[in-house]
């Protein structure tokens, strides 16, 4: 008995088979067709319905979970992509449950996907309450608390790139929020541009690059060299991670944070400072009873996390 399990990027498609005993034995990726909109749903059924031929009868498939980059809305049991043009309200369990009645269909957010992965086969196993911060193109938290993913009236809990960390409010945080717009793949460029405008005299390996070519990479890279500018840049992201951390940590009381995406990566580096940084802001109890550290899977959480959904089999979405 097999699981099929897909993460679903604003790019690209995930997909992999889990076998009954929890291990990948097929993984694979692709990129979205370019139409978007209904074609990335249809691109996602050719999909598993490939994989359900290749598996039956010998090895049949149980379930197909799928994780999302947005909001999962249960009752309705559409899908908010923000960055997959057409997909605001898209039906997409409707469209992969009439696939087969006899193989449950499961979906959410990625953030729930990357905390469950975590709980399930990665470095939250064992904790009841855990939340996994996931810092990429956007920020976001799977949280988990008393056991049971957080999810809110509406299923939007854990849009944490909206948190509001440094006054006054400015027009750019419209768009994604105050920590996202500082703290993120994009907002640790946007941050290094905002520098290198103040200190346009100063000498640093980033103004080699055009201001419009700035990658978080190049951040990297050139603070690893002691880079001044970088290293600045770096300790205001160490700010803006400590001070969210410290919040989570103060509202939620987690066991652990895990931090997840691709700027963890090369941010795991950083990750004691972090804690040190959240430790000047959180409730002094559950600071020192909570442990930082990184994804145990190696960007995989949210793939482990849409197979747990049918392990789980999540009754919200059946």
């Amino acid at each position: 008995m097999s699981i099929i399990a897909f993460d679903l990027g604003g790019t690209k498609l995930s997909h992999a088979v889990f076998s009954c005993k929890g291990e990948i034995v097929i993984e694979d990726s692709a990129f979205l067709p370019p139409e978007k909109g209904k074609e990335v749903g249809s691109f996602i059924e050719r999909t598993a319905r490939h994989l359900i031929e290749q598996l039956t009868p010998t090895d049949p498939v149980t379930g197909i979970g799928i994780c999302v980059p947005g909001i999962y809305r249960s009752q309705e049991k559409t899908v908010w992509a923000p960055n997959i043009p057409g997909w605001d309200n898209y039906p997409l369990w409707d469209q992969i449950s009439q696939i087969d009645p006899n193989i449950e269909t499961q979906i959410d957010s990625d953030r729930a996907c990357c905390i469950l992965g975590e709980v399930w086969k990665g470095n939250a196993q064992g904790c009841t309450d855990a939340i996994f911060m996931t810092v990429g193109t956007g920020i976001g938290a799977g949280i988990l608390s008393g056991g049971q993913i957080i999810r809110g009236a509406s299923d939007i809990a854990g849009a944490i790139g909206w948190m509001a960390l440094e006054p006054p409010f400015k027009d750019e945080y419209i768009q994604c929020g105050c920590y996202e717009q500082t703290a993120s793949g994009e907002g640790v460029a946007k941050t290094a541009r905002k520098f290198l405008r103040v200190a346009a005299g100063t000498n640093s390996l980033l103004h080699q690059i055009d201001s419009g070519n700035i990658r978080a990479q190049h951040v990297f890279d050139a603070y690893k060299k002691g880079d001044p500018i970088a290293t600045a840049v770096i300790s205001k992201l160490i700010q803006y991670w400590g001070m969210a951390s410290a919040n989570l940590v103060s509202i939620f009381n987690p066991q652990k944070i895990i931090f997840g995406g691709g700027v963890f990566g090369p941010a795991s580096q950083l990750i004691d400072e972090i804690y040190t940084e959240a430790s000047l802001w959180a409730q002094p109890l559950s600071i020192k009873e909570v442990v930082f550290e990184k994804s145990g899977l190696d960007g995989k959480a949210g793939i482990y996390g849409a197979a747990a959904l049918v392990r789980k089999g999540r009754n919200r979405d059946s």
